[in-house]
């Protein structure tokens, strides 16, 4: 819970008076917000059960709308008691939220749409998502949440907002960050200029959340449409009387007037006749001159509204960390310190997880099914699954998965993705895609599953093929404790370290080729410069958890499954016929002994256990002595082993995913292609290697 605010003052000075622009809520609607509103809420809702009074008479439906990263989503949670993500990097919410709140006798749902810079854009961006959701929803009020820290380039939105027509209420959220920075605003006068209802809040303090939903509540006046210029505005009602009815024609005039392509395929007539005003009209470089108006309008109110007492430290730091070189130095020093961290903090949870669960849980496993089903095979496949398949999800999901995203998430609330995003942006750009990318591809190193979900930031479906290929080339987690367990174990942590390398060449070079290869070229990068901030703890947490939730929901299962397949093929023996057809492969191009192409082969069921199957089937067919890799394996064999296990496609988890993302054919080829890559790469390096 935030620290508690008196109600009769707001933290920036003022009386704490909703400024409405004209519509005035009473003290009641305007009560000043502690931390717990949302318990709040639920508390008053239940006393009034208790009186005897009815429930709720009146329905409304509230937008949260906002660029990505101005805390739309932690107001939603204050609200609502909710879970939507939150993170200081672009595009979080991706799917629209929603949930309720009751105040007095009104029923509030509250939607959580989309981060959006603008409404528009290609119908998969999450643009065109929000856009759609406030024409689909038709909310009563739309609140839009702007970053006071940001304000001319927030208030871009809040003018397209206001071109709906839709009752809007301005929340400066952010308000400390802006403190922070040295940034003054005149809220009131603000208000006065948009015309709308402006409301000052700290939504990861919940301090003005009250103020925020009652205002909502209490002023449904509709706002004054924005004015963009003596043509423009010609321009647009030319445009607006060539359209069929619609709920609102200035935007979608608007919208066609700056070429927006999917408002052109549902009006094709009227887009003609705009693309005719625009051309009059012209452009200001390569930005259409509506484009252009709006932006123009959105610096005069912020110049207009607020000024800077000094240069804030968090503009210095973003200086650093996107300077070309301090910038890389930066970059390559935080994610070498989350390897490390993975190695040290991971492998010491893994190996304190497994011996705790080889003397709590599996005892307890296998008695029952001993006592059902005997000692036979049968048994032995069950326990395959549900002993040996359960402490595999977990042992890695725990100590490696865990961890990493709360490494993740800590980077993300401080901001410092962006930055990486922003820096990556030109790299990025040489494999096809843009700097949001980074986002995902940093994600693979510790699950490639959400990492594939995680593409959905990416606007188009040629740009999340390049990166799903590139995601399953990374070596997530699972093939990081192989790369641990075979290659520094047993031949030290220089070629380990070699080895990571060699894999991002070949993730590099396949990104590359495929940019060639796919017809299309890469979407610019739309990235808001957000100030690095403290991360706060229980977002840290509550996002971490959400993740590794989904993870362990998603991976368990499919972990179950391939162990008891993988179980009775073993136990059936049947295992052993499969050496036959992968001879030429394995022995013939990989150099490699029969068991390791098995190890391989059966890999993409559970790629964790691409270790220690090898050497369970070695321990079969060598005798004990196979425990250790250097009993049948020579070095060169240890490292080609560890490539190709590395860069062949993960596991069926994240053959499940890609199939949900991209569809059959394009996960087919890019699993065949990362095949093709490992098998590659894998009887190369098996050639440059000395044998003795």
């Amino acid at each position: 819970m935030g620290p508690r605010h008196r109600s009769d003052r707001s933290p920036w000075g003022g009386s704490g008076d909703c400024h409405c622009g004209g519509c005035h809520g009473g003290p009641s609607s305007c009560e000043q917000s502690s931390g717990g509103f949302g318990r709040q809420i639920r508390r008053r809702a239940r006393v009034r059960a208790g009186r005897g009074v009815p429930p709720a008479t009146r329905e409304l439906t509230v937008a949260l709308a906002g660029n990505p990263n101005v805390g739309k989503s932690t107001l939603f949670n204050v609200l609502t008691g909710g879970s939507a993500a939150t993170a200081n990097y672009a595009a979080t919410t991706v799917t629209v939220g929603a949930g309720v709140v009751r105040l007095d006798d009104t029923r509030v749902r509250v939607l959580d749409l989309p981060g959006a810079y603008a409404l528009g854009g290609p119908a998969i961006s999450d643009q065109a998502v929000a856009r759609r959701a406030l024409v689909d929803a038709a909310p009563d009020v739309v609140v839009v949440l702007a970053d006071a820290s940001n304000l001319a380039r927030n208030l871009y939105l809040v003018l397209q907002i206001l071109d709906l027509g839709v009752p809007t209420v301005l929340a400066l959220n952010l308000m400390d960050a802006a403190a922070r920075a040295g940034l003054v605003t005149n809220v009131q006068r603000l208000a006065q200029e948009l015309g709308i209802p402006v409301v000052p809040t700290i939504a990861s303090r919940a301090v003005g959340a009250q103020r925020v939903i009652s205002t909502a509540v209490a002023c449904p006046a509709r706002p004054a449409a924005p004015h963009y210029g003596r043509e423009v505005e010609s321009a647009v009602r030319a445009v607006e009387r060539a359209l069929p009815v619609c709920a609102a024609p200035r935007s979608e005039a608007l919208l066609l007037l700056e070429g927006d392509q999917l408002t052109a395929q549902s009006y094709p007539a009227a887009a003609a006749l705009a693309e005719v005003r625009a051309s009059a009209l012209g452009d200001e470089g390569e930005v259409p001159r509506v484009v252009a108006e709006r932006h123009r309008l959105a610096g005069r109110l912020a110049a207009s509204t607020q000024y800077a007492r000094h240069t804030p430290p968090s503009d210095r730091a973003w200086k650093v960390t996107t300077h070309p070189v301090l910038g890389l130095a930066v970059l390559a020093a935080v994610l070498g310190g989350m390897v490390s961290f993975l190695f040290l903090v991971g492998n010491g949870l893994a190996n304190a997880f497994s011996t705790a669960w080889l003397a709590l849980a599996s005892p307890l496993i296998q008695a029952p099914i001993h006592a059902l089903f005997g000692y036979g095979a049968f048994a032995r496949t069950l326990l395959w699954g549900f002993d040996a398949g359960i402490q595999a999800a977990l042992s890695v999901g725990v100590p490696y998965v865990l961890t990493f995203y709360f490494l993740l998430a800590l980077l993300e609330d401080s901001g410092y993705l962006n930055a990486a995003a922003f820096l990556a942006d030109r790299t990025m750009n040489r494999l096809g895609l843009h700097g949001r990318a980074v986002i995902p591809l940093v994600a693979g190193f510790g699950c490639s599953v959400p990492a594939i979900i995680g593409t959905r930031v990416l606007s188009s479906r040629r740009e999340r093929t390049i990166a799903s290929l590139l995601i399953t080339m990374v070596p997530c987690s699972a093939r990081t404790a192989v790369i641990a367990g075979a290659v520094a174990r047993y031949v030290g942590w220089g070629p380990a370290v070699a080895l990571f390398a060699v894999d991002l060449l070949l993730a590099g070079a396949a990104g590359r080729g495929l940019n060639a290869l796919l017809p299309g070229k890469p979407s610019g990068l739309v990235l808001e410069v957000f100030p690095f901030r403290p991360p706060v703890l229980r977002h840290v947490a509550r996002k971490t958890w959400q993740r590794f939730r989904g993870f362990i929901v998603m991976a368990t299962p499919i972990m179950i499954a391939g162990s008891l397949v993988l179980g009775a093929l073993y136990e059936t023996g049947f295992i052993w016929k499969l050496t036959g057809p992968l001879s030429p492969v394995v022995q013939g191009w990989l150099l490699l002994p029969p068991v390791a192409g098995l190890a391989l082969l059966f890999g993409v069921l559970r790629k964790e256990l691409s270790l220690q199957l090898l050497v369970t089937l070695a321990v079969v067919r060598y005798g004990r002595g196979a425990a250790n890799l250097t009993h049948f394996l020579t070095v060169p064999q240890i490292m080609t082993y560890a490539l190709v296990n590395t860069v062949y496609v993960p596991c069926v988890a994240t053959i499940a995913a890609m199939r949900a993302e991209l569809g059959i054919r394009r996960t087919a080829f890019v699993s065949a292609l990362s095949l093709g890559i490992a098998l590659l790469a894998g009887g190369a390096l098996a050639r440059l290697l000395p044998h003795p």
